[in-house]
């Protein structure tokens, strides 16, 4: 018998257990594949992009977008960052808050199941659970046993990188106890383009360029890059996020957002450049060319075009509309948009409103963040307050 059961050795379910056994609770973690903390092992290149020190609750989905403001107020970037500083793990800024490790993400991992052992967390790794079911207590059947618990924490996550273990198990347990389900899709994602401008994009592989990309009243900016099945890169991760659907979807790129084209191409109408040899002082060669072969104008004068031309140059480039068709789904995704319904949720504890006991934490629950330390950020926090909940 143990007070508390975390399914999920990943970054929500140990902090849950860590939480919990902070405060004398007995807790098992268990784990379906071999590994502890297998997200944030790779994450960030190998360095984890463990928090953000801008995190508020406007940097994160939900069909409640007040859901998570309980939580990261509870337990704060800033609790963690002082988390890792007196583990004497070296860390930087990278960019817009962003903070990873100098060294290795190993050592987020090592620091978490350090706290677990301090605190008498029992971990069971390779432990598959054939049934969940629930009387006075949670009754747990495993490959390796019965466990029985008071509380139940599920911290299962998404189904982003299947290659990592991602299933769907935190869903079938929360729709077997009548839970509702948001409907999920792929986030954080490569987004791939529609038939008909995949030729422009495969000529287009590998460029990189500071873009601001819009959807609907949504935009970002950063680095775009393009591929050989569309595009990727930290800004399209971003907006991939707020795409309703990936068939059908429309996104417009800015691929000069620093400057006015149009101011310019005004102020310079008596150049005796033509506007290809303009922007290449802005964009790669290979892009202002690939370009110019959709539209001959770029290689007219700029004092040859008239005004109606040059405006129209300059919206293909501050306007450059794309057709999506897909994504590339789960195996690239680093999030999942949707998951477990916040209305069943006390957004204080993390637990489910019908099930006293039952606890659902991280990225299985309907709450996604940005791309850059949000999602962890999550996952300390929500997993926090769950196991902090255990009475």
């Amino acid at each position: 018998m143990y007070d508390v059961i975390i399914v999920g050795a990943g970054a929500a379910g140990l902090m849950a257990a860590i939480s919990a056994g902070r405060n004398g609770k007995r807790a098992l973690i268990i784990e379906h594949t071999n590994k502890i903390g297998e997200k944030i092992r790779i994450s960030g290149g190998g360095r984890c992009n463990f928090t953000n020190l801008y995190t508020t609750s406007d940097n994160f989905l939900s069909e409640n977008p007040h859901f998570a403001k309980s939580a990261l107020s509870q337990y704060t970037q800033h609790e963690f960052i002082n988390l890792v500083e007196s583990n004497n793990i070296a860390y930087h800024e990278k960019t817009l808050g962003q903070l990873f490790c100098d060294g290795s993400s190993k050592q987020i991992i090592e620091m978490l199941v350090n706290m677990c052992n301090k605190h008498g967390v029992e971990i069971r790794l390779s432990c598959n659970i054939a049934t969940i079911s629930r009387n006075d207590t949670f009754k747990v059947d495993s490959d390796q046993g019965f466990f029985n618990s008071k509380a139940l924490i599920i911290a299962t996550g998404g189904l982003s990188i299947p290659k990592i273990g991602a299933s769907d198990f935190g869903y079938n347990i929360a729709k077997k106890f009548g839970l509702n389900i948001v409907e999920t899709k792929p986030a954080l994602v490569p987004l791939i383009v529609s038939e008909k401008q995949k030729h422009l994009f495969r000529d287009l592989s590998g460029i990189s360029n500071f873009s601001t990309v819009n959807h609907e009243d949504t935009h970002f900016s950063d680095s775009l890059l393009f591929t050989h099945k569309g595009l990727s890169g930290p800004v399209i991760l971003q907006i991939s996020s707020y795409l309703k659907k990936f068939d059908n979807e429309k996104i417009s790129i800015n691929l000069l957002p620093k400057i006015n084209l149009e101011e310019l191409f005004i102020a310079h109408k008596n150049s005796k450049q033509t506007p290809a040899k303009y922007l290449k002082t802005y964009l790669t060669n290979r892009l202002v060319d690939k370009l110019a072969l959709e539209n001959s104008d770029f290689k007219t004068l700029i004092t040859d075009l008239s005004k109606h031309k040059l405006l129209h140059i300059a919206k293909s480039i501050h306007n450059f509309e794309v057709s999506i068709s897909d994504s590339e789904g789960y195996n690239k995704a680093e999030v999942t948009v949707g998951g477990i319904d916040t209305k069943e949720l006390s957004s204080k504890t993390m637990e489910s409103i019908k099930i006293p006991g039952l606890y659902f934490v991280g990225e299985v629950v309907d709450v996604t963040g940005w791309l850059g330390g949000y999602n962890f950020q999550w996952a300390w926090s929500s997993g926090f307050v769950a196991g902090n909940a255990i009475s």
